[in-house]
């Protein structure tokens, strides 16, 4: 495996700095990854790494008020804002890059093709997401992200509340990764997801049900207009993203492929890695 990641910081828009790992050769093609919501950059450290062995160049991205990155002092963390971090990334980039986006990174990802004429990618990875969400899925997502906003007293705890989230038993990694996804609150002594709490207003109690047609609509345009190859990556237990989503996705947008992970839920390349990493891998072979 490559050699341990180096830390770097990209400008984001409205000059927010965001941090991102960078792994493998500096002159190698680029692909950039970016997490989904309540994640970091660590949560594709090992794709990551297995990607840049292949010589790839490759930046996991902390999103706004995710992480290490900068949290808005106006909490400005609709998807357009997101979008806006992405477009600013790829002006510091001398060529498009091929972009893998879960969940919250796919999203931001096709609103920010979708408003523009020119191709901004060179390829493009959406991770169990699609124009069209299951609401109910979302919803719990959004619920977890909220029922805990004093922490934990110990990582112990933390990995246990995932575990009964997830439905899947905590093993004994489990801590030691978590230490990377939260933060120590030195006056409370308790462990807090590294994300700003703020990025979940006017996102539950049915916001999403109340706004999905309207997304669902704005989404297809954009995937419509993607003429790069494009793979949607799903997990086939997903609760958010079911197989007639997918369909409709490869459908309207010509020559994009699909390929579902076995046994992976929402978090595809967490719950089951070696797949994910070589779907990804064999995508990029494939691309001109």
């Amino acid at each position: 495996m490559t050699a341990a990641a180096e830390v770097v910081r990209l400008r984001g828009a409205g000059g927010l700095e965001l941090v991102a790992n960078r792994y493998g050769p500096p002159a190698g093609p680029v692909v950039v990854f970016l997490h989904g919501a309540g994640q970091t950059r660590h949560s594709w450290h090992h794709t990551a790494a297995t990607v840049a062995d292949a010589g790839f160049t490759v930046l996991c991205v902390d999103h706004r008020g995710h992480g290490d990155s900068d949290w808005p002092e106006d909490a400005e963390y609709e998807i357009e804002h997101f979008a806006d971090d992405l477009e600013a990334i790829l002006e510091t980039l001398a060529t498009p890059p091929v972009v893998v986006g879960a969940s919250l990174g796919g999203l931001a990802t096709l609103v920010a093709q979708g408003r523009n004429d020119r191709q901004l990618f060179r390829a493009v990875v959406l991770v169990d997401i699609t124009p069209r969400i299951d609401v109910s899925g979302a919803d719990r997502i959004l619920s977890f992200m909220a029922e805990r906003p004093d922490g934990f007293a110990t990582l112990e705890e933390a990995a246990d509340a995932i575990a009964g989230y997830t439905g899947r038993s905590r093993s004994d990694g489990d801590v030691t990764r978590l230490a990377r996804v939260l933060r120590l609150d030195e006056e409370s002594g308790r462990w807090r997801w590294h994300w700003d709490t703020r990025f979940l207003a006017g996102k539950t109690g049915g916001a999403i049900a109340e706004r999905a047609e309207m997304i669902h609509s704005r989404l297809l345009a954009a995937a419509r207009s993607i003429t790069a190859p494009l793979l949607v990556v799903r997990g086939s237990r997903s609760d958010v993203v079911d197989a007639e989503a997918v369909a409709e996705l490869v459908r309207e947008v010509p020559g994009a492929r699909s390929f579902d992970v076995r046994g992976a839920g929402h978090m595809v390349a967490g719950d089951e890695n070696d797949a994910f990493t070589g779907a990804v891998l064999e995508f990029l072979g494939t691309i001109p």
